[in-house]
């Protein structure tokens, strides 16, 4: 038996790096994906791609800071559906400019940043939940970062929004448990994706991200999604308020 076998999940950030390496697995293990995004050619083209493999998988544009979006999205698939499974929160950017120290980082930045990484989570789990509520239960995944742990020189923003996920995502954990609800972090270390490609393409940052690392490499979207399907799957029934830590080691120094 597929591990996410008759699970409704949705996946925001879908269309590239993590979301999409999730996305393809989630489908490989017979869930059906919605794939969300504000990327809709990549989306559409993956989503497609799943789809002609056999499996199932659907695209939806969504912009995580839009409320509505999120209500008529979630609405819709409750009502083709009857229920709502899994849902991984992985939008996010990265934050910029990275270099700036706090006294000098543009409030609009700031605000655009918060905006995606910490409230996209919010309205995500707000919607999703009402409709677990109704169904049984299910699985909330956020994904914040090491930087939601530690702090770094890079990018003030960031950081505030990664935390603010990290103890969001206890707070709901707390307040759905009675629901079946589970609410659980993901925390990755410094990972190839395209959102980090062009802080990665500076030879002396790469070399510096790698040396940070104790098992000396970067990681790679699959060392995360294993990690994400663990706790989408019933195998973490009993898991619920958690940081999954996956970092090569950085936070164990």
């Amino acid at each position: 038996m597929k591990r996410l076998q008759n699970k409704v999940t949705i996946i925001t950030g879908a269309s590239s790096g993590i979301g999409a390496a999730t996305a393809q697995l989630f489908a490989d293990e017979d869930a059906l994906v919605y794939l969300c995004d504000i990327q809709d050619d990549m989306g559409e083209g993956l989503a497609e791609e799943i789809v002609q493999s056999g499996a199932k998988a659907k695209y939806c544009h969504l912009d995580v800071r839009d409320e509505q979006q999120w209500d008529s999205i979630l609405s819709r698939i409750s009502q083709e559906h009857g229920h709502i499974d899994v849902l991984v929160n992985n939008a996010g950017i990265g934050g910029a400019p990275v270099h700036l120290k706090v006294e000098d980082y543009p409030v609009n930045d700031w605000d655009k940043t918060i905006a995606i990484n910490a409230t996209g989570v919010f309205l995500g789990t707000k919607y999703a939940a009402r409709f677990m509520k109704q169904t049984g239960g299910g699985s909330i995944i956020n994904i914040s970062s090491v930087y939601g742990l530690v702090g770094t020189t890079r990018g003030a923003s960031y950081t505030a929004s990664k935390g603010a996920v990290r103890i969001f995502t206890k707070a709901a954990a707390v307040q759905y448990s009675q629901d079946n609800i589970r609410v659980n972090s993901v925390h990755p270390g410094f990972i190839e994706t395209p959102q980090a490609a062009s802080l990665l393409s500076d030879p002396q940052v790469r070399s510096d991200l790698i040396n940070q690392t104790p098992v000396g490499r970067l990681g790679t979207v699959d060392d995360i999604k294993y990690g994400i399907l663990y706790l989408a799957s019933d195998e973490s029934s009993y898991m619920t308020g958690s940081e999954f830590v996956i970092d090569g080691g950085i936070t164990a120094r």
